[in-house]
C-alpha cells in the first residue's frame, strides 16, 4: 500500500472513533449535565404553556442561563447580567398570566406561580419571581425567588406543602447553576 492510501484509511478511522464517542450507549449509565455538545442543556424560562418544547423552540424566552449572572441561595437573589428596563418590560407582560415555567433542556424543572412586584396586593402560597425596588439601592432593582408572597405566608401550610413539593427540583436548578458557575453561597 501506497503512504497516500494508509492517511486515508487513518482519518477515516479517526472519524469513526470520533462520532462513536458521542453516540448513546443504553448499558451506560448517564451523568447529568454530559452529553454531546450538539445535544447541550440548557437553562430557561419562558411562559406556562404545558408543551414539551426546546429553547429553540420557544417564543416567549424571558430569560436564559447565559442572562443570569448569579443566583445566591441564601436570599435567593437572582442577578442577570442585564437588570435594565428591557428586562423588566419582558417579564412585566406576564404579570398577569398564570405562571413562569424553568426549564432545563426539554423538561419542566419547576413553575413559578407568578412575577410580583413590591406593590402587588395578591397572595401567593407557592413559588414566585419577585421585582424589588425597596430597599438599600433604590436605584438597582433585584429579583428573587421566593417561596410564596408575601413572605408572612412562609409558615403557612400550603406554603410548607409547596416547599416539599419543589425541593428535588430546587436541588437540580442550584446544583446546575453551580456547574455553571453562576451559584453564590
Amino acid at each position: 500500500m501506497n503512504q497516500q492510501k494508509l492517511w486515508r484509511i487513518a482519518f477515516v478511522m479517526l472519524a469513526v472513533f470520533s462520532l462513536a464517542s458521542c453516540s448513546s450507549n443504553d448499558s451506560e449509565q448517564e451523568k447529568p449535565f454530559t452529553v454531546c455538545p450538539e445535544e447541550q442543556i440548557k437553562f430557561f424560562a419562558c411562559e406556562t404553556s404545558g408543551e414539551t418544547r426546546g429553547a429553540t423552540a420557544v417564543i416567549d424566552t424571558l430569560f436564559t442561563e447565559d442572562d443570569i449572572e448569579w443566583f445566591n441561595v441564601s436570599t435567593r437573589e437572582i442577578r442577570f447580567k442585564k437588570q435594565g428596563e428591557l428586562l423588566y418590560m419582558k417579564l412585566k407582560k406576564n404579570y398577569h398570566k398564570e405562571g413562569l415555567e424553568f426549564r432545563l433542556g426539554e423538561n419542566v424543572l419547576f413553575e413559578v406561580s407568578r412575577f410580583v412586584s413590591d406593590l402587588d396586593s395578591r397572595i401567593f402560597y407557592d413559588l414566585v419571581l419577585h421585582y424589588s425596588t425597596i430597599g438599600e439601592d433604590e436605584g438597582n432593582p433585584r429579583y428573587y425567588l421566593h417561596d410564596c408572597y408575601p413572605a408572612q405566608f412562609i409558615n403557612d401550610e400550603r406554603t410548607q406543602a409547596n416547599i416539599k413539593k419543589n425541593a428535588p427540583q430546587w436541588e437540580t436548578f442550584t446544583k446546575y447553576l453551580e456547574s455553571k458557575g453562576k451559584l453564590k453561597k
